[in-house]
Parts: C-alpha cells; sequence; structure tokens
C-alpha cells in the first residue's frame, strides 16, 4: 500500500489517534517554533493542518501534502485565514523555483517521506541562500533501550501508518547539504527534537 492510500484511508481519524500527545506535547512545541516566524513559509507535509493556527498572520504560507484526504481536513482548519495556500505536493519532487521561502518546515514528517534525503535536498533547494529549514521530528534514539523498542515497534507502525520509528534523520539532515545550526532534545531523552539548519 502506498504512502498516499495509507494517510487518505487514516484521515478521518488521525487527529484522534494522536489527541494525547497533541494535547500534552505537541500543541505546545508547535505554537513556540511557528509563532515567531515571518515572511514566506513553505510547510511540507501539513497533514491535516494543525500548524495552520500558531503561523503569524504576516506570514504567507504555502502548505502542501501528497495526501488528497488528509488536505482536505487542513482545508476546514485554514477556513477564514487568508495566509494560507494549500496543495497536494510530492515532498520529494517540489515544483517551486529555487530560493523561494524565507522557511520551510516539517513537524512530524520525515518519518513518513518514503526517501527523506530527497525531501530534505528538495527543502535545500528551495529555501533561500539566507532562510532556513525547521524540523520538529522524532528518530531514532541514541539511548539503545529505547531504539530497541523502536526497531521492535517499527514493523507495525510502517505497515499501519507509514511511519518509521527508527531513522536517523540528523544525519539524512546532513547528507541532504544542509547546515545544522541547533539540534534541540525535546523528549524521551533524544527521540523528539528540534533541528533546525540552512542551505
Amino acid at each position: 500500500m502506498s504512502i498516499i492510500s495509507k494517510y487518505d484511508r487514516i484521515s478521518l481519524i488521525y487527529d484522534m489517534m494522536e489527541a494525547p500527545v497533541e494535547h500534552f506535547l505537541f500543541r505546545k512545541w508547535r505554537r513556540a517554533v511557528l509563532s515567531d516566524l515571518h515572511g514566506s513559509v513553505l510547510e511540507v507535509g501539513v497533514g491535516t493542518g494543525k500548524n495552520l493556527e500558531y503561523y503569524p498572520k504576516d506570514c504567507k504560507v504555502t502548505a502542501i501534502d501528497i495526501s488528497p484526504k488528509m488536505l482536505r481536513r487542513a482545508e476546514k482548519r485554514a477556513e477564514g485565514l487568508d495566509n494560507i495556500s494549500l496543495m497536494v505536493m510530492d515532498a520529494e519532487k517540489l515544483t517551486f523555483a529555487d530560493n523561494s521561502f524565507d522557511y520551510v518546515v516539517t513537524t512530524f514528517v520525515l518519518c513518513s517521506i518514503p526517501d527523506p534525503v530527497a525531501a530534505l535536498r528538495e527543502m535545500w533547494r528551495v529555501c533561500k541562500s539566507d532562510g532556513l529549514v525547521i524540523n520538529l521530528e522524532h528518530m531514532r534514539s541514541s539511548n539503545w533501550i529505547l531504539t530497541l523498542l523502536e526497531n521492535i515497534l517499527n514493523p507495525m507502525f510502517v505497515f499501519f501508518m507509514g511511519v518509521n520509528l527508527n531513522r536517523t534523520t540528523v544525519k539524512n539532515i546532513r547528507k541532504a547539504g544542509l547546515l545544522v545550526v541547533e539540534e534541540k532534545h525535546l523528549a524521551l531523552n533524544d527521540v523528539f527534537r528540534l533541528i533546525r539548519s540552512k542551505p
């Protein structure tokens, strides 16, 4: 089953599935990361649009997702937000010109993109030379016990949701040619991290 099919299938229950962790962790991280942005923003993997309310009104936000049904949920959240544009697009093949955006943002997305390095290279390409790529993600821990648990659970998560629990995301960011300027550990030791990088 393709990643599009998986997310189309779970689009109606996605928010309910994530509700506890969204309430206690994710929403405060989203607010902290997004509320100070300005200029032009590309959000890759907007999903059901949970980030949209946190962008300042003076941000011009272009938000993409590969799943049409997830994007339909985001459209409801975008109602009344004149600074938001939504479109279906593959993160690995962005149709935007080079150096288009001040910021490129992902939140809990790089775990599910089939080729995350290809997508990150595209983010590098469309980000302005003085811009910033911001990735709020979960990834493989450096703690062996947590890594073991991630590896055990990973096949189930990939099968049902297309989510990889054990990706080495910081290495992928560097492999894509981005310069990491900040890496902040947020929760579960270093499973949840905020990474800021530059082209």
